[in-house]
């Protein structure tokens, strides 16, 4: 009994010895997991330029939520996903949802949702009448793709927790990002700007997550640059330059696994991108080839002749030079990473009333924010997506005309005047209550602690200089309550819910399109710092337990307006329209012509599968998948190629693309469709069509 009793003992003080060797050595609980999002593929308005005529038409790139989860005595959870920002609606029901499954420890206090900000995604999942005007209104099947999707990728992080280190790193990364807002940059103070040396952040600061036996398993980075590599004129689904920075690492790392189907998971996130273009090049004049006005945008009076441009004239290229620049330095700081993370994990999160928040300054002077409302250079929009009509940037004046028309629908009180000025209020939102709420005035605002890194999540877009107030003022804060001088703020944007831009004061007085969607009035930023700061206090003191949550905002009063899809009409689903050619060489394209049910329809079932698949024949006959529509060289474009109104319904078509890398084995392929439809009686019925084999063969080979 005595030996025994020693050796349990033994075990005991071993067990104990090992639990604080953990917390000695740095180590948490990790988990990282990923999940397609990617919503209807046809037929639903793009999120993001608001252009009424950009609608879906196929698949370039999945979308993709990549959830990370961190533990020591507490968890918190950071989610990546690729849209253009996440929405009160879908942060709701993601958090409802992850009760219904018993994940109900990662909550609304813990959970940080950030889009990455790609203009090329489905809309329709905001309850916010502004932000689904040209989607009209919901779209249920966009907003349940969200939510499922999200919740699966945190249930796969769940799934996988296991002991794991992390580590960080940041530099420089030069030639991809510019400011397309001087004029307003330039009105921050010269003690200020020359504190900098670019007026747009450079530094990508990254976390690198080490599994078990030392195992690579994720990594995420926070660069400021918009995805808008794409621009207005596209249609194919894609995460833009995030989307494909996080594809490229991840194909790195996840040999031979179709995308969103491996262990690494790489986010690209966003930070304060607000007045950052990937058009590197500037802006000019279409027409001449002259530089743009630099305070309004224009070439002889018309913003639509001024638009970004670079590094390319092809936005395609343009998406992959962009992309692939951040992957490299992405990679490179995951190499080198070697300052270890440590310290606490712990959250604190408040929902906020951006409407009336008073803010005291210096001399016990107060000011206020005010009631949401957009300025005249909100319709006017930016070099990287041009408005319409005879609007322009840096317009504080308004117009005689515009505000009869504006008056029609809603006249400001002559509180949000003053309280907006020198904005000249187009839209007075925040007085705008039918047929719904037309802009948020409860926020999210949330602090996430892991060790010495600290990421603020924003409800909105940060510009430069406003984001570079913010993390100062967070990291003086914690470091005066505690923190070593070490500690790492980093902002990560559009995270929760969405409440437009935010820029300094200074910029403000411009009102460039950035400043004049600031919707809370010239305080805005002012109000953040001191929430902020406020929260740094706490969660530097580790007393953010039992912390007032404040008000959350009601959900519920929203609809949609889109037509349901036609009925799929004609009887050749199982048929190839267009073969492929016999034979291709490395770096030509191949392409098939099929017939196509609605995408949009299908969006659902087809989540976490592929619309297209290239297939190479194997040595025993049988076919394997080695790309699907998540790859970056295929693309599928879907079209309705006519319409019936006896019966009702519509005729569609699909081209499946594919461009064979350089590197690609020679020998024999196939592309395969999946898809479904529905003809006007009867269920949804799925289908699959695989062309005729081709061959790849040597580069000296010429078509006769």
């Amino acid at each position: 009994m005595g030996t025994y009793y020693l050796k349990s003992t033994l075990i005991l003080v071993i067990i104990s010895l090992f639990k604080s060797s953990i917390g000695q050595n740095n180590q948490y609980k990790v988990g990282v997991g990923i999940s397609d999002v990617t919503g209807p593929a046809s037929d639903v308005n793009m999120m993001g330029y608001a252009n009424p005529v950009q609608v879906t038409g196929g698949i370039h790139l999945r979308l993709f939520s990549r959830a990370f989860i961190f533990c020591q005595d507490k968890c918190n959870v950071f989610v990546s996903v690729d849209l253009g920002m996440c929405s009160q609606l879908v942060n709701d029901q993601v958090f409802k949802k992850l009760i219904e499954e018993g994940l109900g420890q990662y909550n609304v206090s813990n959970t940080v949702i950030s889009g990455t900000h790609t203009h090329s995604g489905p809309g329709g999942y905001h309850q916010y009448l502004l932000f689904t005007l040209t989607s009209l209104g919901n779209v249920d099947a966009n907003t349940n793709i969200l939510v499922d999707g999200i919740v699966e990728s945190i249930k796969n992080a769940h799934n996988k927790l296991d002991f794991g280190t992390l580590m960080m790193n940041e530099g420089e990364l030069l030639n991809s990002n510019i400011n397309r807002s001087p004029a307003a940059y330039l009105n921050n103070s010269e003690e200020e700007r020359n504190k900098y040396a670019y007026d747009v952040d450079k530094e990508m600061f990254l976390m690198k997550v080490i599994g078990q036996n030392n195992s690579d398993i994720g990594s995420i980075n926070w660069f400021a640059v918009h995805p808008v590599s794409m621009n207005s004129s596209n249609r194919l689904i894609s995460g833009d330059n995030k989307g494909y920075a996080a594809y490229l690492m991840e194909k790195q790392f996840n040999v031979d696994a179709l995308p969103g189907k491996g262990e690494f998971v790489a986010a690209f996130s966003s930070s304060n991108l607000g007045d950052v273009s990937p058009n590197i090049n500037g802006s000019f004049c279409i027409d001449t080839g002259e530089k743009c006005d630099l305070v309004t945008s224009t070439c002889n009076g018309k913003v639509q002749m001024c638009k970004g441009a670079g590094p390319t004239k092809n936005m395609f290229e343009n998406t992959e030079i962009i992309g692939r620049r951040q992957y490299n330095k992405a990679m490179e700081l995951y190499d080198a990473a070697n300052m270890s993370i440590s310290g606490p994990v712990d959250f604190i999160h408040q929902y906020v009333d951006m409407s009336n928040y008073i803010v005291p300054l210096e001399n016990n002077v107060t000011v206020k924010t005010c009631k949401p409302a957009m300025g005249y250079s909100f319709i006017a929009g930016t070099t990287d997506g041009p408005g319409v009509l005879s609007f322009k940037q840096g317009d504080t004046e308004g117009s005689v005309f515009w505000n009869l028309v504006r008056n029609a629908i809603k006249e400001p009180s002559a509180e949000e005047v003053a309280c907006h000025a020198p904005k000249p209020i187009l839209l007075p939102t925040g007085e705008m209550s039918q047929p719904w709420k037309w802009q948020p005035t409860i926020v999210d605002v949330q602090l996430l602690r892991i060790g010495q890194l600290v990421i603020a999540a924003v409800p909105g877009e940060f510009s430069t200089m406003a984001g570079r107030r913010l993390r100062e003022a967070i990291k003086q804060t914690l470091v005066e309550n505690g923190m070593s001088d070490d500690s790492k703020v980093v902002i990560a944007g559009l995270s929760n819910t969405y409440s437009d831009y935010i820029v300094t004061y200074e910029e403000y007085q411009v009102q460039r399109y950035e400043g004049a969607s600031t919707i809370y009035g010239p305080h805005t930023l002012s109000a953040y710092i001191h929430k902020f700061k406020q929260l740094a206090a706490k969660i530097a003191l580790g007393t953010s337990e039992g912390e007032e949550v404040g008000t959350a905002p009601v959900t519920t009063n929203y609809t949609g307006f889109l037509p349901d899809v036609r009925a799929d009409l004609g009887d050749d689903y199982e048929k190839v329209v267009v073969q492929p050619d016999p034979k291709y060489r490395r770096g030509s394209i191949v392409q098939a012509v099929l017939a196509c049910g609605n995408p949009r329809r299908s969006a659902s079932e087809m989540r976490g599968k592929s619309y297209m698949y290239v297939e190479k024949k194997m040595v025993d006959g049988s076919y394997k998948e080695i790309y699907s529509d998540a790859d970056w060289s295929t693309k599928f474009e879907w079209r309705r190629k006519e319409v019936s109104a006896v019966p009702p319904g519509s005729y569609g078509e699909a081209t499946l693309s594919w461009s064979i890398p350089m590197d690609i084995e020679l020998g024999t392929y196939r592309l395969k469709h999946l898809g479904y439809y529905r003809k006007i009686i009867g269920a949804m019925r799925q289908y699959e069509q695989e062309t005729e084999d081709f061959e790849i063969v040597s580069e000296n080979y010429k078509r006769s």
